[in-house]
């Protein structure tokens, strides 16, 4: 019975009109890059939230952010191992300026901690510079955060584009057989069932197509979404507690900006 029926859907596809064998074409194309983006989607965030569950339990566990920078570095699904490396390469960054800007303002004298104590202005700028990080560290996480999520999210569009419009390519390829059909029995002059079935169960593939097309493209954006939005939450997570560690861990005993981590 299967078989027949099989047999019948090809048989009807054969015969079906141009248009209608343009629109099947068409929704057979979405189709087909539409589950080409599920199956490489859903490798991508499965192997993203593993990745991500082992490097927040390892950078937790140790709290060693040198050898997390190290073990983050095999790790190329993770956002939020992404998100670190950016965190730790600007935190790098910032402090090499700042070694570079205190070794010029010393300007080669020695016992510089006899020279931050006598400075009244050193608990001031080691305030500011203290600030200059942490406002740093924020917006180089923000747009870490923000490239990731445009990365996780390529190629939802298209399954969003597929989910809205195929059903409606194919209602356009079956109201053009439907038309067909009408226009071959005016033709033949005849009206009787026998001749209006077939051209009718031919038109109506395309409706079916499109909903074949579109109703797994709509479960999987829903779905891609829903795991999007975890990985997004971690992400916010971990900058707020990265930025809270770095502010205690570097900065709690550090008075001024010339003194190193």
């Amino acid at each position: 019975m299967d078989s027949a029926f099989g047999n019948d859907i090809v048989q009807m596809i054969i015969h079906a009109g141009p248009m209608v064998k343009l629109v099947l074409l068409i929704l057979f194309l979405f189709s087909v890059i539409s589950w080409t983006i599920i199956f490489m989607k859903y490798r991508l965030l499965r192997k993203a939230k593993a990745e991500s569950v082992t490097f927040l339990e390892l950078f937790w566990d140790d709290r060693d952010i040198k050898k997390a920078y190290r073990a983050s570095e095999a790790l190329k699904y993770s956002p939020v191992a992404r998100l670190f490396r950016a965190g730790y390469m600007e935190f790098n960054r910032f402090r090499k300026i700042q070694t570079s800007y205190a070794g010029g303002e010393a300007g080669g004298l020695k016992g510089q901690g006899r020279e931050r104590d006598g400075n009244p202005d050193a608990p001031v700028a080691a305030g500011r510079s203290h600030q200059a990080l942490m406002d740093n560290l924020q917006r180089s996480l923000s747009k870490a955060a923000i490239d990731q999520g445009y990365r996780m999210e390529r190629g939802l569009n298209f399954l969003a584009t597929t989910g809205n419009t195929t059903p409606f390519i194919g209602l356009f390829g079956t109201v053009w057989g439907i038309m067909e059909s009408f226009r071959g029995i005016g033709l033949k002059g005849s009206a009787n069932l026998a001749v209006v079935a077939p051209g009718i169960s031919e038109a109506l593939i395309a409706t079916a197509a499109g909903l074949a097309a579109a109703i797994p493209a709509v479960v999987a954006f829903n779905y891609f979404n829903q795991r999007i939005s975890s990985l997004r939450a971690e992400m916010e997570i971990f900058s707020t507690d990265f930025l809270s560690m770095v502010g205690r861990q570097f900065f709690r005993n550090s008075p001024s900006p010339h003194t190193g981590a």
